[in-house]
């Protein structure tokens, strides 16, 4: 049972919550009642008091972050998402796990403040969550209609292999580097890993993964643009990458919803998304390819990479019935005169349809990036292979876009 600590009437505290009940997990935040939230009904709670409850029952939840343990409050706060109208959630400490705060920001009301703070400082952090209530339905009842053409805007290409070890995730990488050449704004393409289970872009990068979809269970209508910032790893000021940690177990972990929601927000939030596609066929792969406007099937040029990627192009094209036609690009084209490797017109006749580019072959640039950390563009920006990306990027890009997006399609789908 709640403990209830102090409610006088005084100066400091926000107008909107005097004589309001505010909950606070842990001791330390006991005197705040006598000063920021002086005159609101503050009562010392705990975490399992956090289930259940909505913005009728209190107005504010504080949390001492260094309280309890970070399960713990990871789990409290995950609670509170699963709420149809959460309360304000102040979460303040020296320790501010990361998975705490990755729940946190699934809220629509939310703040974060690290020790040490002053009284002050609490009483301004909580003013703006007020103010942020007594905003909200005003703005929801002005906000006009998002227009379609700011969704359509986005672009999303998706790349993936016809056999292990053609290069996608490397193809996929210098592409996304390639179209952060042609924008100006920061933060304009997002990276997305979606080899849940042992994906490979985060490594090349040098970067750390920091996407948890398993996380959310049934709750994806919580995954907005403020979760996604959480999942972001930064690599360089135009580029993001969505990248999660190897686990064996992922694919039967993450939702397809799930999935599918993140790509929703991404195609909303950057003007390129690309992905790098697992090889095989998922709950959502024909969904996510039917959003896209390109599909990029990489193939060696081996006999059984040929023809790995002519039926993967073909299943592609019965999957999605929608008249997209996957582009085949050929990775590690080497300058021959004789030898066994295909040429580009043989290839062509086994693939039993026109190529769209052919990637040359530089063992030594693709490896000393990937040793390095980062795009071969960033560590080798005269090499052939960065030539031929961006030479199949300009031209795709000048093309009009060719599907919509994402969600869009899943929408329609389901």
């Amino acid at each position: 049972m709640a403990l209830k600590l102090y409610a006088p009437k005084g100066p400091g505290i926000p107008s909107a919550l005097t004589g309001r009940r505010v909950l606070a997990l842990g001791a330390s935040l006991a005197p705040l009642g006598q000063s920021a939230l002086a005159g609101a009904n503050l009562e010392l709670a705990g975490v399992d008091q956090l289930a259940g409850i909505t913005a009728e029952d209190v107005s504010l939840v504080l949390i001492d972050a260094d309280s309890c343990t970070a399960a713990a409050l990871s789990a409290a706060v995950q609670s509170l998402t699963a709420s149809p109208n959460p309360p304000a959630v102040l979460l303040v400490g020296e320790r501010l796990p990361t998975t705490v705060v990755r729940n946190l920001l699934r809220l629509s009301r939310s703040d974060v403040l690290e020790a040490p703070y002053t009284p002050d400082q609490i009483a301004g952090a909580i003013a703006s969550l007020m103010e942020q209530e007594a905003r909200a339905p005003t703005a929801q009842a002005q906000a006009p209609a998002a227009p379609a053409a700011a969704v359509a805007a986005s672009r999303c290409w998706a790349v993936t292999g016809a056999v292990g070890g053609s290069g996608a995730t490397t193809i996929a990488i210098e592409i996304a580097t390639a179209l952060c050449g042609r924008q100006d704004k920061e933060k304009s393409v997002c990276l997305i890993d979606l080899n849940l289970a042992d994906g490979v872009a985060a490594a090349y990068l040098g970067a750390t993964p920091a996407m948890k979809l398993a996380d959310f269970g049934a709750s994806v209508e919580r995954i907005d643009a403020s979760v996604l910032q959480a999942f972001v790893t930064p690599v360089t000021k135009q580029l993001d990458l969505l990248a999660a940690h190897r686990d064996p177990a992922a694919f039967d972990a993450i939702s397809r919803e799930a999935v599918l929601k993140v790509l929703d927000v991404a195609c909303e939030t950057y003007d390129w998304v690309v992905l790098d596609m697992p090889r095989h066929r998922r709950a959502w792969t024909l969904d996510v390819l039917s959003g896209s406007d390109e599909v990029l099937v990489v193939s060696e040029l081996t006999v059984p990479a040929l023809i790995a990627a002519r039926s993967l192009s073909d299943e592609i094209e019965v999957g999605v019935a929608s008249g997209l036609k996957p582009r085949i690009v050929l990775n590690r084209l080497a300058s021959r005169m004789f030898g066994p490797a295909p040429s580009m017109a043989e290839a062509e006749k086994a693939l039993q349809r026109k190529a769209e580019a052919g990637i040359s072959s530089d063992w030594e640039a693709a490896a000393a990036s990937a040793n390095l950390g980062g795009p071969i563009a960033t560590h080798r920006p005269k090499s052939k292979i960065v030539k031929d990306v961006q030479s199949l990027v300009e031209r795709l890009a000048a093309q009009p876009a060719r599907r919509e997006t994402t969600a869009s399609q899943a929408t329609k789908a389901a």
